[in-house]
């Protein structure tokens, strides 16, 4: 990783480089337009005053008032002196004059015929007021070649598409290996053979083996789909080339389709090697009606399908594809032939956080009593980037707190920080909400303590963090990959009894609860909509992308949808009313608690139920 970010930090300069040129090019060309404009508008200036009609000119001829004529080549306007007393720039003027060529016929015939005195002179046209106005006619198409010149080169077309990691241009490779992840043993047996075909092809082809064209890596953000992605190219020792789904999308019609070309082309090129389209649903999404600006994203789409059609089996060129919404692309891409296997990359269990955890501490100093496997089961649910997230936290935190090792306790805190918000000690709060925080978060403890199915409390705080005024945090030993009915309906008790205990021991009801309503109404709502636990209902799914698809089912299902989860609500309050009203003393007690210590933990919480 370190190796990829000097690499880009090398790369900067370059860029830096060539916006500062063409934008020094561009100002150059804008003062120098400007330099002539104000030339030639300096020489323009006045005229209005000396202008004379046409028409005027004709009579004062007539009249003999005129004494030299000046007309310069090319030009549609003449110069006029005046007869009579006074310097004579005062009495030159200006005459535009319809046709030159007609005009001159009969000035000539004045003079030769009529005998009028009048001195004709031809003078030369001024080089600089020529350049001028050719200047000036093609300004708009200069300008308009300027801006495209800036608006193509920030969209990248005179560039490559994609970025080369291990390209025999020099480039360095990804520096990713296996030994380099953690919590993904399955997944990574699974692409071990792509692996082996990348450094041995003929053997494959030999035995009339086709190697899968593309692969989908889906999961949740922060998996490390990216991260897999390159240990394939570090262990195959091939050019690893890397594009983000949005660097496709351009404001241009038509380049998006361009850009997947290139791309391929240069794959081909480079072969073997691997193409790595990151967030692919950026270009991958269904396609729909060609209107507006859906027409560039189909045609990017169908480029994509083309090309990943087009391979040759001889073409050892493997397309790499990361998502967290495999839902939301088009069947003709997930189809045998271009995305042959779907992988997911799924957050890790408990063994594998414990790996992750390790793999991240290299380079950290840790107490002795830093136990990574208690750690891990305390993260239940977390990703890889956020179990990175967590230690590098701990390793801030103690460094502020001038620890000469990371300790327990940082690390404790750190996964505070990060799950529930940023301690505000500081934050001056009166006794009346203090003391109606305390009782919302005993109602919480308490509560859960009599439901079988919750964990138990690991702390209860009224120490403001992040949004919350206050936190209940549970402990997580253990992952989960199915629910109950029961336990769904006990984690809204428990979620409910934060109301239940400002109702009964205040008589008052506050916007505290907010939070909890609305997680609770969610899952009265999806055992009803989506898991089919409800008797009346019975087990179907009104799970729909359209709210108009509702309509089959009926205006009596959807009433009755609206009636039992109010019905699984209120009994799930009442419930957490019943036992908070069988268990006050104990309510009260972990309330002054709070009020006295502000935090209590899992050990002194238990005390009260002894």
């Amino acid at each position: 990783m370190k190796k990829d970010q000097k690499q880009n930090n090398e790369k900067k300069p370059k860029d830096k480089g060539e916006l500062r040129t063409y934008a020094l090019t561009i100002g150059l060309i804008l003062c120098l337009i400007a330099s002539i404009a104000v030339y030639y508008f300096s020489s323009k200036s006045g005229s209005e005053e000396r202008e004379l009609p046409f028409t005027e000119l004709i009579g004062m001829i007539n009249e003999d008032k005129i004494e030299k004529i000046e007309m310069t080549s090319g030009s549609s306007s003449v110069t006029v002196t005046l007869k009579g007393e006074g310097e004579e720039t005062e009495r030159e003027k200006t005459v535009l004059v319809p046709s030159i060529q007609a005009f001159m016929e009969w000035i000539q015939e004045k003079v030769d015929k009529e005998g009028k005195q009048i001195e004709l002179i031809q003078k030369p046209v001024n080089p600089i007021l020529r350049i001028s106005d050719t200047i000036f006619s093609l300004l708009p198409t200069l300008l308009l070649i300027a801006l495209m010149i800036m608006i193509f080169k920030m969209q990248g077309l005179g560039g490559d598409s994609g970025k080369v990691y291990g390209g025999e241009d020099g480039s360095k490779p990804t520096g990713v290996k296996f030994d380099d992840i953690a919590g993904l043993d399955e997944e990574k047996d699974e692409l071990i053979e792509i692996v082996d075909f990348l450094k041995k092809p003929n053997a494959y082809l030999e035995m009339g083996a086709k190697i899968p064209r593309g692969i989908l890596l889906y999961g949740k953000p922060g998996t490390g789909k990216t991260l897999i992605a390159k240990a394939i190219a570090g262990e195959a020792g091939v050019p690893f080339i890397s594009m983000s789904g949005s660097e496709f999308i351009e404001m241009f019609a038509g380049l998006g389709a361009s850009r997947v070309r290139k791309l391929f082309d240069k794959a081909k090129k480079m072969a073997p090697c691997i193409i790595f389209i990151d967030e692919i649903d950026a270009i991958g999404s269904r396609r729909t009606s060609n209107s507006g600006s859906e027409t560039e994203n189909n045609q990017t789409l169908n480029q994509l399908l083309v090309e990943m059609d087009g391979f040759d089996t001889s073409e050892t060129v493997i397309v790499l594809a990361a998502t967290n919404r495999p839902e939301m692309l088009d069947k003709a891409l997930l189809r045998p032939g271009r995305f042959d296997r779907q992988i997911t990359i799924p957050a890790p269990d408990l063994l594998g956080r414990e790996n992750i955890l390790k793999l991240h501490s290299r380079n950290k100093k840790f107490a002795p009593d830093v136990d990574f496997r208690s750690i891990a089961g305390d993260t239940a649910g977390f990703t890889g980037a956020e179990l990175a997230n967590v230690l590098n936290e701990s390793a801030i935190l103690a460094t502020r707190n001038r620890h000469s090792q990371i300790t327990n306790e940082d690390i404790e805190n750190a996964v505070k920080k990060i799950t529930v918000g940023l301690e505000k000690t500081n934050r001056v709060i009166s006794d009346k909400d203090k003391k109606l925080t305390a009782y919302h978060e005993a109602g919480h403890a308490v509560v859960s303590k009599f439901l079988p199915t919750q964990t138990d409390v690991k702390e209860v705080s009224i120490i403001p963090r992040g949004l919350a005024g206050g936190y209940t945090m549970y402990k997580t030993n253990e992952d989960k990959f199915y629910v109950s009915k029961t336990e769904l309906l006990e984690k809204m008790v428990a979620l409910m009894g934060g109301r239940a205990a400002e109702k009964i021991a205040l008589n008052e009801i506050s916007t505290g609860a907010s939070n909890d309503i609305e997680v609770a109404t969610g899952i009265a709502k999806d055992m009803l909509t989506v898991y089919g636990m409800d008797d009346s209902l019975g087990p179907i799914s009104l799970k729909v992308d359209d709210p108009y698809e509702l309509q089959i089912f009926g205006e009596k299902i959807i009433d009755e949808v609206g009636n039992q989860i109010q019905v699984l609500i209120d009994n799930a309050y009442l419930t957490a009313q019943k036992i908070l009203a069988e268990n006050m003393d104990i309510l009260d007690k972990v309330a002054k608690a709070l009020l006295e210590k502000e935090k209590i933990s899992s050990e002194e919480f238990e005390e009260f139920f002894k």
